[in-house]
Formats: structure tokens, sequence, C-alpha cells
């Protein structure tokens, strides 16, 4: 009898060890991600909240990124990597976000939003990301509603909270994460970068930079535009060369040197300029580091009369509304 239990234990042993060495490498992989999306979201965090007194279409944000854990192609894989047992869990909180500020926390499982059970939702299949939009889209329409938005959740410690989280003015740009890909763009309601963007190699405030732009499109409403006066060239240059301009303003106000934009385009440039930026509706990136320079005066007379980089009332539109 101690013979076989002997042999059984060894067996396991010899089972366990690569079934325990592919948790380790997903949790280090979940990790990894994790901390990729945080980055991205704390800075985009910090340039619209700090952005959002010039936004005319502010609204309340909390700083909460959630996941689906249907999403990746093994769910039970990641469900242990995670450490829960639902679908729906944190993916990313912001310091000092409204959501961070309750106690949630990345991995935290999600057991209902504005009062719907999240076990309620219908089911997702790997690579649709439309139920975790739609999570999100339920955040933001609670926020809108009633300026806080009901989260139950259970920690890792298997404590039950459930908290009516009230957001912080927000403009209303969506910061994600995309896992192949290494450019950045928006789409008019979200700014989106994959994770080979070779910003995320550079300094915060350059990185913040890159950001900036995305968002400014955002801001000023530019594919709204190009929809109603036409997609030519010439029209795509002229959102581009307004959206550079705008980078300053919106980094002076989040507290980053208005200057790391002309930065950004003196290190991208030089590398990516014929592949991504220079084309028949871009300019080369000299010419578009000499226009966030002659930018730069503009934003910190603007500081020095209001204490902010007002740019609701002093940025020059190039494009017509």
């Amino acid at each position: 009898m101690k013979l076989a239990l002997a042999a059984l234990c060894a067996t396991l042993a010899v089972w366990a060890a690569p079934v325990l060495a592919g948790l380790t490498e997903d949790r280090a992989a979940l990790n990894q991600l994790q901390s990729e999306d945080l980055r991205l979201q704390s800075v985009g965090w910090r340039l619209a909240t700090a952005n959002a007194r010039f936004c005319a279409d502010a609204r309340p944000a909390i700083g909460l990124l959630l996941q689906d854990i249907a999403n990746y192609a093994d769910p039970a894989r990641m469900r242990a990597a995670a450490g829960i047992s639902g679908e729906i869990a944190v993916e990313a909180v912001v310091p000092d976000s409204p959501a961070a500020r309750v106690g949630l926390a990345p991995n935290d499982m999600i057991v209902a939003i504005d009062g719907t059970p999240t076990a309620a939702l219908p089911a997702a299949e790997p690579g649709d990301w439309r139920r975790l939009k739609g999570l999100h889209d339920a955040i933001d329409a609670a926020l809108a509603r009633d300026g806080a938005v009901g989260i139950a959740w259970r920690g890792a410690d298997g404590v039950a909270h459930n908290e009516a989280i009230e957001g912080v003015p927000a403009c209303p740009s969506r910061f994600e994460l995309l896992d192949s890909g290494g450019k950045a763009a928006a789409d008019g309601n979200r700014v989106v970068v994959g994770r080979k963007f070779a910003g995320f190699g550079y300094a915060e405030d350059e990185l913040a930079a890159a950001l900036a732009h995305e968002l400014a499109h955002n801001l000023l409403h530019h594919q709204a535009w190009l929809s109603r006066v036409g997609r030519r060239s010439g029209n795509v240059r002229l959102s581009e060369h307004e959206a550079d301009r705008l980078m300053p303003w919106l980094l002076a106000n989040a507290g980053y040197d208005p200057a790391a934009a002309e930065r950004f385009f003196t290190r991208w440039g030089p590398r990516h300029d014929l592949a991504i930026l220079r084309a028949s509706s871009h300019e080369g990136w000299k010419k578009r580091a000499a226009a966030v320079a002659a930018e730069l005066p503009l934003v910190r007379a603007a500081i020095a009369d209001t204490g902010a980089a007002d740019w609701a009332t002093r940025f020059r539109r190039d494009t017509a509304r």
C-alpha cells in the first residue's frame, strides 16, 4: 500500500510540475499586460481629467478598466491566472482615481455593475469584445445619469464589496491597448495604441505627447469634420496639423512639460517619418516639430495670464466647424 501510494505521489508530482510552470507563466503574462494597460490608462487619465474644464462635453469617469476572461483563447487558464471563478474582473485601476479610492484592484472579480449581475450576462466568444464594451458603456451611462455607478466586487481575500463610486470630470475618450500592432490612432471616441508602439519606450512626458496628439483628434471632433468635408489628403493634413498644435496645450494642463511634444517628433521622426508620418496627408517630422515649437509661447502666455493653458478660448483652429 505504501509503495502504491508513493508511486501515485511521484506520478502526481511529475504531472503537477508543468501545470504549475504554466500557471506561473500565465500569471507573468497577465501581470505584464496589466502593467502596460496601467501605464496607458494612467497617462490617458491624467490628460483627460486635467483638461476636463476646457472640454464642453466633459463627463464623469472613475479610472477603472475591466477585463473579460472570455476574450482569451483559453479562458480557464486565464481565470486560474487571475485567481477568480467568474469572467469579469478588474484589469487596471488608475492610482488616486475614484475606483482606486474605494479599494478596487487588479484581478478583483466584478459581481455586478449598476445593479446588473455579471453572472447573468450573455456568453461571449474568444476575441469578441462586444460584451466588454457593453460593460464600459453601462458604467459610462450610469455615471452620465447619476454622477456615480454602483460596482459590486469580490477582492483577492474573498471579501465582498459594494460601492456607489462617484465620478470626476474627464474629457470623453477611452484609452485602449491593442494586443498587436505598433500604431496609435483615434476614432472620435477612443485612443487605441498597439503594444508595440515605439512611444512606450520613451520618457513618460513624450509618451503623453503622442497620446495627446490622438486625444486632440477626438477633442477637436476631427472624425466628424472629415466626414462632413471629405477625407481628401489636404483635409486630413489640416486635421493632423491642428492636432499637433494642440499637443502642448493638453500636456501643460496635465502637468507635463509642453515642450515634450516637440521632443516627441524629434525622437520619433528620424526613424518613423517615411513609414508613418510622411505621406500626402502628413507633413514631415521637422515641420511638425516646428509647428509645435511655434505654439509653445502661446501656451506659456495663456498660463501666465490665467494660470492654465485655456485652449477652449485661446487656441486657434485650423479646421472649420
